[in-house]
């Protein structure tokens, strides 16, 4: 079409009216996420032990071994055993790293991982090595529970920062495995309590 005919043409389009409807409920700003509460804390609870706890561990390791060893005759469980002495031992000498956390108005950061709120469950308090932490259950199988150490923040902060989101517990029944741990680390103590 030559460029005259064009420009006389003029496409006339009906004129649409908006609706009276509020667009803006439907399309609201999303929210700033704000900062509740947030603190650097070491990323596990930490306690140097003196020589005779690790003295005592390895003897103990050594003779669940050897008898790992002569009673079942299989390798592959001595090695496994091995492990996770290995384990015990790397995360007894190790501190932890200084880790960030995060209690924002979305949910709660560590490091760089970031659990919504509909991601928790509850929380309560407990104490590890002497060291007040909080556990946050969450509502999938894995992780299933976050531990953040308080550091230099008081339980009444993260209590007053995590109430309006979660639950809090006060008595948490104890598994199995706490219990036997608990019984072995009295009965049975690795180091003289100082």
């Amino acid at each position: 079409m030559p460029e005259e005919q064009k420009q006389g043409q003029e496409h006339h389009y009906p004129k649409i009216e908006k609706e009276q409807n509020n667009v803006a409920e439907f399309f609201q700003p999303y929210p700033d996420v704000s900062t509740i509460l947030s603190w650097h804390a070491p990323g596990r609870p930490f306690k140097k032990h003196s020589k005779e706890y690790f003295i005592n561990g390895l003897l103990i390791l050594t003779a669940v071994e050897i008898m790992a060893f002569l009673v079942f005759h299989d390798l592959f469980l001595s090695s496994a055993i091995f492990s996770v002495a290995f384990l015990w031992l790397a995360l007894s000498i190790a501190p932890p790293h200084v880790f960030y956390y995060k209690i924002t108005s979305e949910g709660v950061r560590i490091e760089n991982n970031f659990f919504i709120w509909d991601e928790l469950y509850d929380f309560y308090f407990t104490k590890h090595h002497g060291i007040d932490v909080i556990k946050i259950e969450t509502n999938a199988y894995i992780p299933g529970e976050l531990t953040l150490v308080l550091g230099d923040i008081t339980t009444q902060h993260i209590k007053e920062a995590l109430l309006p989101f979660l639950p809090f517990r006060e008595y948490v029944h104890p598994t199995f495995t706490q219990k036997a741990s608990d019984w072995l680390a009295k009965n049975f103590p690795l180091e003289k309590s100082s």
